[in-house]
């Protein structure tokens, strides 16, 4: 309950006034009835004014107005009710009104505060969750929250007031007709109960379920290139149609669970109108009550037993939502990345030095890192290199501060990583990534989306600098081009080369490529590598690679093995001292050398 109403402080006056409507609301319809006795008194008994619990200036008014025959009593009766009817048309539209804001309010101030708990979450968090599951928390129970709090909320005050309004008024007419009425209570109520145990059971499982089918969609769609390529169309639909078939299921029983308490609220009701028409006609034959008393009180007994009937469905609805809250409650109790953060702001010019530092992950048992040592002077070109997993990648990640290290110390111009703001830290590197994202808008956009003051001369710098230029003037609409969701338009070397774009618009003193030229050829990387080193010759830049030819131009390149600096060196040192380095440069290089000479080209061996 607090997990699901603490939502509704920051919008509390837009409820008080909500819930004042739908007191009101109930209890001026509690009324109505009695325009219908009071013209069944007047035709049928002649003495209308008698019982009636109608405003007494109303009444008044109808006396004074010389109402005498059954037809002026219908008409001026029937146009007051219409004009009644009118003012309380009135108020439900503001009522709904404020409800509509109350609850758009509240599922605003959710998504706001959700979506910025998940940017705030871990690296590590985002790594293993599921993407799937994180937008249905999102939209789909946010928006049973929603429902919920700004519908079934303000309905539970409706459901007492008009039960309320309309015992008061049974009794005004004969109070023994009211306890009749009121025998089926108990029982609707039991039901209610019962009901509510069965669907929060349901329901926590039915989200998993949920859940589950739409990281099955999230997945496919992600991956359609992937499944078209290797032609497993057949074998995702078979998937996803067990998923779907799940669902269904889950919510056919359900649905059956429903239909069964719906139809007993039925079959009880239809057994309260008996018994109470019953009772009427031995309490009129016994001259206890007139006929626009029996009329009024069977419009009452809708208002006494639906409004408890109508727990069913929001206890149903209630169930949904406590489900929904917890699972978005979940997410906003998760650890910020930020709760560890250091406060400093010193100036940064690339100088880095990591002294035995060592890196494992939370539910990891062995370091992947291990005691390393090294420096990285300001301007210097510092390349990676290493077996697949060794985590030459982990490096950039420690630096960037998207993974914490366990021991050891890293000095940023002086300065340690801990004590330097996270924020700060980040956006004094510029990092390209493997497999860059790029958002579904034009080139333009993507290139100059670091920098919201950059001129279409700086996008137009920064893609000749990453050779990606030429390509774009060859596309039909040059850099209004749009590159599609992730990018998927553009080759892999287009998307890499644009991503280097993006980076170097805006000028960093740290320059990180993570297996970032991969995609693109030989000659391309080093006009690449040339470029920057002409351009950005004052930032550190730092190369994850494979390919030794990207590694060999670096000043120094850093040889990682098991987690472990193996080797330190210029190429020339590292290609003649035995190692990795020089096995994997005795094969890489040959291969080189040999497509190179095939072309004629320029050997750079």
């Amino acid at each position: 309950m607090k997990k699901l109403f603490k939502w509704v402080k920051r919008e509390w006056f837009l409820l008080v006034v909500a819930t004042l409507f739908s007191v009101i609301l109930p209890i001026t319809y509690s009324y109505v009835p009695q325009f219908t006795k009071y013209v069944f008194d007047f035709v049928l008994e002649q003495n209308a004014s008698a019982s009636t619990t109608l405003p007494k200036f109303l009444v008044d008014f109808f006396e004074d107005v010389r109402v005498k025959s059954a037809i002026d009593c219908v008409m001026m009766v029937g146009f007051t009710l219409v004009f009644y009817q009118i003012l309380r048309a009135f108020i439900m539209f503001l009522s709904d009104v404020i409800k509509g804001i109350f609850g758009e309010n509240i599922s605003l101030n959710m998504r706001k505060e959700l979506f910025h708990t998940i940017q705030n979450l871990t690296y590590t968090y985002h790594n293993n969750a599921d993407s799937g599951d994180l937008i249905q928390r999102c939209t789909s129970d946010i928006e049973t929250a929603r429902v919920f709090l700004s519908t079934e909320l303000t309905e539970i005050f409706y459901i007492f007031a008009a039960f309320l309004a309309s015992a008061v008024q049974m009794s005004a007419i004969n109070y023994q007709i009211m306890l009749v009425t009121l025998i089926i209570i108990p029982i609707s109520l039991f039901l209610s109960i019962i009901h509510f145990k069965n669907m929060s059971k349901r329901f926590d499982k039915i989200e998993e379920i949920e859940s589950d089918m739409t990281g099955v969609i999230e997945e496919n769609v992600k991956g359609i290139r992937v499944v078209k390529a290797f032609a497993q169309e057949k074998n995702e639909i078979e998937k996803f149609q067990e998923k779907n078939e799940k669902f269904r299921d889950a919510n056919y029983r359900l649905t059956k669970i429903g239909a069964l308490f719906w139809g007993l609220s039925d079959g009880l009701s239809l057994i309260q109108y008996a018994i109470t028409i019953g009772f009427c006609i031995y309490l009129a034959q016994a001259g206890l009550v007139t006929t626009g008393d029996i009329v009024a009180c069977l419009s009452y007994i809708s208002l006494l037993i639906y409004p408890i009937r109508s727990l069913g469905r929001i206890i149903n609805d209630f169930s949904k939502s406590k489900i929904a809250a917890r699972r978005i409650d979940e997410i906003l109790q998760l650890e910020s990345e930020y709760k560890i953060n250091g406060t400093l702001k010193p100036n940064i010019y690339g100088h880095i030095v990591f002294d035995d530092v060592s890196f494992k992950f939370d539910d990891a048992t062995v370091e992947l890192l291990h005691n390393l040592s090294f420096e990285i002077n300001p301007g210097e070109t510092i390349a990676v290199v290493g077996k697949t997993g060794c985590g030459k990648s982990t490096i950039i990640y420690l630096l960037e501060r998207l993974l914490e290290y366990s021991s050891g110390s890293i000095k940023i111009d002086g300065v340690e990583l801990k004590e330097i703001d996270k924020k700060w830290m980040r956006s004094h590197i510029g990092l390209v990534m493997q497999d860059p994202y790029l958002y579904a808008r034009s080139i333009e956009e993507n290139v100059r989306i670091t920098k919201d003051d950059a001129t279409i001369k700086d996008v137009y710098r920064a893609s000749k600098l990453a050779k990606i230029h030429n390509d774009i003037m060859n596309f039909e609409k040059q850099y209004d081009t749009e590159v599609g969701e992730k990018g998927v338009t553009l080759s892999g070397g287009q998307k890499q080369r644009v991503a280097i774009a993006r980076m170097l618009i805006d000028e960093k003193p740290i320059l990180i490529f993570d297996d970032s030229l991969s995609a693109v050829d030989t000659n391309t990387d080093k006009e690449i590598r040339r470029e920057l080193k002409e351009h950005n010759s004052n930032s550190t830049t730092i190369i994850i690679t494979h390919r030794i030819t990207t590694a060999k131009s670096a000043d120094r390149i850093i040889v990682l093995d098991n987690g472990m600096i193996s080797e330190i060196g210029t190429h020339d040192e590292l290609k003649n001292k035995k190692g990795i380095y020089q096995e994997l440069w005795e094969i890489q290089g040959a291969l080189e050398y040999k497509f190179q000479e095939s072309k004629g080209g320029d050997l750079d061996v």
